[in-house]
C-alpha cells in the first residue's frame, strides 16, 4: 500500500504541478485562453469538486467558479458548514472553450490526465462531480446527471478508493430555479458521506493474461450540464 503524502508536501507538489502545466498546449483551447485555470482550494481537502470548464470570469482571474455559479456553490457550501478554503475545486478542462461552448471529446482527452494527477496528489475521500461532463468522465458510465444525481457510488480514481457523488451543476440551478431545491437536498448529504470510511481497494485476482479490449468509440452525443 502506498504511503500517504503529508499535507505540506502535497501542497508543494500541487503548486509545482500547477506551474509545470501553466503553459500547456495539448489542445486548441490554448490558442484562445487568457490563462490556464488549474484549480483552487485546500490541498489536504477530503472533498473535491469537479466541474466542466472555466467561463469568462474564471479565464480572466485564473480561479474556478468565481462567476454566478461560483457564488451559488459558496452558498451551498455555507449551508453545510463549509467554505471554499475547506474543499478543492477543479474542472474537467483547464482552459475556457470559446463562447463557453461544450467541451469536445479531444479536449477532454487532452486534459483528463491533469485531473487524475490532481486527484492523486490531493487524495480526497469524496469527489463530487458537477454536471454531466465530470460525472460521465469519472464514473466511466453513460448515464446522465438527471438519472444519477444524489446517488453516491464507490469508485477507484487515481489508484485510490473514493466515494463519487454526482450533483447537478450550480449553473443548472441558476437557469432552472426549480432545480435549486434538488441541489440543496443533495448537498445536505455531503457531511454524512464525508463521515464514512472508504473501503480499501480489493486485490485483483490472479488470472491468465488476456488481450486488451479495443478502446470504445467516442460518444457521438454531445454532453451538457444536465
Amino acid at each position: 500500500m502506498a504511503a500517504v503524502t503529508e499535507a505540506p508536501a502535497r501542497a508543494h507538489e500541487l503548486d509545482a504541478f500547477a506551474a509545470a502545466v501553466a503553459g500547456c498546449t495539448r489542445c486548441r483551447l490554448a490558442q484562445g485562453r487568457t490563462q490556464v485555470v488549474f484549480g483552487a482550494g485546500n490541498a489536504d481537502a477530503d472533498l473535491l469538486f469537479v466541474g466542466e470548464a472555466p467561463g469568462f470570469h474564471e479565464d480572466r482571474l485564473g480561479v474556478p467558479f468565481v462567476g454566478q455559479a461560483g457564488k451559488l456553490l459558496e452558498r451551498l457550501l455555507a449551508g453545510i458548514g463549509l467554505t471554499r478554503d475547506d474543499v478543492y475545486i477543479a474542472n474537467v478542462l483547464m482552459c475556457r472553450p470559446p463562447g463557453n461552448r461544450d467541451p469536445q471529446p479531444d479536449e477532454i482527452a487532452a486534459c483528463e490526465g491533469y485531473l487524475f494527477r490532481k486527484l492523486a496528489l490531493i487524495q480526497p475521500r469524496v469527489v463530487a462531480t458537477l454536471g454531466n461532463f465530470a460525472t460521465k468522465l469519472l464514473s466511466g458510465r453513460p448515464q446522465g446527471i438527471t438519472r444519477v444525481h444524489g446517488r453516491e457510488q464507490e469508485a477507484t480514481l487515481a489508484g485510490r478508493r473514493v466515494l463519487l457523488y454526482p450533483l447537478y451543476h450550480p449553473a443548472a440551478a441558476l437557469y432552472t430555479p426549480a432545480m435549486l431545491q434538488v441541489l440543496e437536498s443533495d448537498f445536505a448529504r455531503l457531511p454524512e458521506l464525508l463521515g464514512r470510511e472508504a473501503q480499501p481497494v480489493a486485490p485483483a485476482p490472479v488470472a491468465a493474461p488476456v488481450a486488451p479490449a479495443a478502446a470504445p468509440p467516442a460518444a457521438a452525443v454531445q454532453l451538457d450540464l444536465f
